[in-house]
């Protein structure tokens, strides 16, 4: 039974007021005695007296059952918060470290968003981009192409494995009192990140391949080569920007849930950081103006995104 929704209160309820019910009957019961008594109607004197003790004795029993029920409800009712408050402040202790960690790793984005937003915001190509990123072509693609080597190499995408949040979670109370939708969009975003840094590591290896061991200028003019490096590069580029957009999104959520404290539980999705954007521009132009609000130690939970910032 759960005492929590009042069920439990009706039955212990129940159960004293029947019990104080027969009680009350049995005292009525005792009068109707004392008056045989009086008259000596010694029958009916025997046959109520029976009357009154079954009833005294079934008010009395429902009564202490009623009591030890609610003895009983109480004090498992105040172990179960009790153990839900421990539960609530380690998983906020792990929320706030899983966002401490994860600051500097989003923060690594930004030379994705040096690489991507050349020339105006990222949009896919299949979506309309037309950003130097995605228009490159000839010195200008190999110029690319050497960037990519080099965030490759100072970027570690295995970093992004810790952006994992619903670790913390799925073992805990909490997964069952968070908003379904909610929990879906978090497992969601990290399956996205997981997807996005394992296609990256192939596209980097592909894009390895296409160049062939030569020199980047070199592959760029073989016009073969360069249809083999633009397709390669385009796939490095739509994987780089999925992986920033579920990252900062990841963190940001993260972050807002931290800021509500322990009732964080009871929030439900926000559109400004939940609904899908078109780009990764327009969730940020979304999202800054509630994540600005939203603190997180000594800061707003838009500046850990570090986006517009050196990495």
């Amino acid at each position: 039974m759960d005492f929590s929704t009042g069920h439990g209160y009706l039955l212990i309820g129940g159960l004293i007021l029947v019990g104080a019910g027969l009680l009350i009957l049995s005292l009525i019961v005792n009068l109707r005695v004392a008056h045989s008594v009086r008259n000596d109607v010694r029958h009916r004197e025997k046959l109520l007296e029976y009357y009154r003790n079954i009833f005294s004795q079934l008010g009395v029993i429902l009564i202490g059952i009623g009591v030890s029920l609610f003895i009983f409800f109480f004090q498992q009712n105040y172990q179960d918060q009790r153990r839900r408050e421990t539960e609530l402040q380690q998983v906020l202790a792990k929320l706030a470290a899983r966002i401490a960690r994860g600051a500097p790793v989003v923060g690594s984005l930004g030379e994705f968003d040096a690489l991507l937003d050349k020339g105006g915001p990222y949009v896919s190509p299949e979506l309309g981009g037309t950003n130097a990123a995605v228009s490159a072509q000839g010195s200008d693609l190999g110029k690319q192409v050497a960037e990519i080597l080099l965030v490759e190499r100072d970027v570690d995408i295995r970093d992004f494995d810790m952006l994992n949040l619903s670790r913390d979670f799925e073992s805990s109370f909490v997964v069952n009192e968070l908003d379904p939708t909610l929990w879906f969009n978090i497992v969601r975003d990290e399956s996205e990140i997981k997807y996005a840094t394992t296609q990256l590591a192939l596209d980097y290896k592909d894009l390895q391949d296409a160049i062939g061991g030569e020199p980047v200028e070199a592959a760029v003019a073989d016009p073969e080569k360069q249809r083999k490096i633009k397709h390669e590069v385009l796939d490095v580029l739509y994987d780089a920007d999925l992986l920033r957009q579920r990252s900062r999104r990841f963190l940001g959520r993260a972050c807002w849930l931290f800021s509500n404290g322990r009732g964080f539980v009871s929030l439900r999705p926000i559109d400004a950081i939940e609904a899908d954007a078109r780009s990764h521009q327009e969730w940020i132009e979304r999202s800054k103006p509630l994540l600005t609000q939203a603190k997180s130690g000594s800061g707003d939970c838009f500046k850990l995104l570090r986006y517009g910032q050196g990495s």
